[in-house]
């Protein structure tokens, strides 16, 4: 009989969670170098190693890699002869481990979880309740697979109930080019396939949480049908062209993970969970000895990249852009941004246009400014801000219209595309889309020299800055024309790669 005391429980909840925050498992840092190597689309690599550096300036200054520290999801396995010496339940255990890790002084984590979530959306400030799976299993041992998933990613996550005899090739292969590049790819697709709808979607999540393993695959060759899809849809998801954050070229996954499980002779349920650049997961196992210790890797192990904006990078000042010179700007040309920019996500850009709508006044003046899309993470130590990563940008396609109509804004920086309806509003104001990378958010808020409130403290984490920047780097991703890079560039590497016809418009 082992005894799980409450402390070594909580406590090895907490130091997963701050491990997770700014190590990346050192498969991803692998798989990711040697994609790195291969890439030569020269958009998806610069991306490719801003996450690199990103990731090692993390892994050295113990500060997150993705401004979005992630919703807490924990699948534990509960051995039947463990005892708990415990006045908590297990979830209340878990959860105090969350408020413990969000909260540590040294290395803040952003709170992004929102109660009464189709009411008043009104954040919990620490960052519970996570969401807890577990199993009775034999044994004297509790094992626990603990992650921090991202909004971005997980909001592209995909559920079919297909038909027996449905391919899941061809609708993973129509299904990815859907999900755009909200989820920060390069990353690992997990499909669960069988079970019940719900099961299905269980399976895809643990998929995501396994090592990445592919290249070993791919050398011994496949050993029965489920590493038969593995290899296919690696191959072919890649020959999608979809690139680095979407913007074309030779890798887009990492891997493909699946897990299985039996299902009802007249379905056929699938899902994908698609884990994102920032890829965060830990394993553990308790045996009553006391807290999961939990070995940091060598700084060694990470690749020596550095990364230039290059000699025709154009340097930008915002505190004296005009329109004329926005109309200036390239599809896919790099930018250094210096000067002021307002922030803004979901939530201020909701109210904001309900302001607009009820004739009120705004309390910040947009005229020929940019906002940028992001949620920083609280400053710690001598920090101006905490890592400051861009959020996915088409989420604020529905106000777009509004924003560029009524306020004299003249340009946003986000991550990923943008969506049709944001496009046409953009091309009518002869307004720019601009695109930072998502999975380098330590790195962006290296060029942030100063940061204030300015409007909706009430809001957390999504109240409206403004930021002085220093040579932000991001990339014209939508330009004054109506062009979109994620529109053209997938298709044009597809075509080169040439494993899947595509008709180049």
């Amino acid at each position: 009989m082992t005894l799980i005391r409450q402390d070594d429980f909580i406590q090895s909840i907490a130091d997963a969670l701050q491990y997770i925050s700014y190590y990346h498992p050192l498969d991803f840092i692998q798989a990711l170098n040697a994609a790195y190597q291969k890439e030569e689309s020269p958009a998806a690599k610069d991306a490719m190693a801003q996450i690199l550096i990103n990731s090692r300036l993390c892994a050295e200054g113990h500060r997150p890699i993705c401004q979005d520290t992630g919703i807490v999801t924990v699948f534990i396995k509960v051995g039947m002869d463990v005892q708990w010496a415990s006045q908590l339940s297990i979830i209340d255990m878990v959860n105090q481990g969350v408020r413990q890790a969000y909260s540590h002084p040294d290395n803040v984590l952003r709170a992004s979880i929102l109660k009464d979530p189709a009411g008043k959306r009104i954040n919990t400030r620490d960052n519970t309740p996570a969401v807890v799976h577990m199993e009775l299993v034999l044994g004297d041992k509790v094992v626990v697979e603990i992650a921090a998933k991202g909004g971005g990613s997980e909001a592209k996550s995909k559920f079919v109930m297909l038909n027996p005899s449905d391919s899941i090739v061809d609708w993973v292969l129509k299904t990815v080019p859907t999900m755009g590049a909200g989820w920060c790819p390069p990353g690992i697709l997990g499909i669960g396939i069988g079970g019940t709808a719900e099961k299905a979607m269980l399976l895809a999540k643990q998929a995501c949480m396994e090592s990445i393993d592919i290249q070993d695959l791919i050398a011994k060759g496949p050993e029965n049908a489920l590493e038969e899809l593995r290899l296919e849809l690696y191959e072919k998801v890649n020959a999608l062209g979809i690139g680095a954050q979407g913007l074309g070229g030779l890798t887009t996954v990492l891997d493909i993970k699946i897990k299985d499980y039996p299902t009802h002779a007249a379905n056929k349920p699938v899902a994908i969970i698609p884990n994102c650049a920032a890829t965060r997961h830990a394993h553990f196992i308790l045996d009553g000895s006391g807290p999961a210790e939990f070995t940091p890797p060598r700084l060694e192990d990470w690749p020596s990249i550095t990364w230039e904006a290059g000699a025709t990078a154009r340097r930008v000042n915002l505190d004296t852009i005009t329109p004329a010179e926005v109309a200036t700007w390239q599809l896919g040309e790099t930018l250094l941004l210096s000067g002021t920019m307002l922030t803004g996500r979901d939530a201020a850009h909701k109210r904001l246009v309900d302001m607009i709508a009820g004739g009120e006044s705004l309390p910040v003046d947009f005229t020929n400014k940019f906002i940028y899309y992001v949620g920083p993470v609280d400053p710690v130590r001598d920090e101006v801000v905490g890592p400051a990563g861009p959020t996915t940008a088409t989420r604020m396609d529905k106000f777009t219209e509004t924003m560029l109509s009524e306020t004299g804004l003249i340009g946003m920086i986000g991550k990923s595309e943008r969506g049709q309806v944001a496009i046409d509003a953009i091309k009518k104001h002869q307004a720019v889309y601009l695109m930072a990378v998502g999975g380098a958010a330590y790195l962006v808020s290296k060029a942030i020299k100063k940061s204030r409130i300015v409007a909706f403290a009430d809001l957390g984490m999504e109240a409206i800055h403004e930021f002085v920047v220093e040579d932000m780097p991001v990339t014209v991703a939508v330009d004054t024309l109506g062009q979109s890079i994620h529109q053209i560039a997938p298709k044009i590497w597809q075509n080169k790669i040439g494993k899947i016809p595509v008709v180049l418009a």
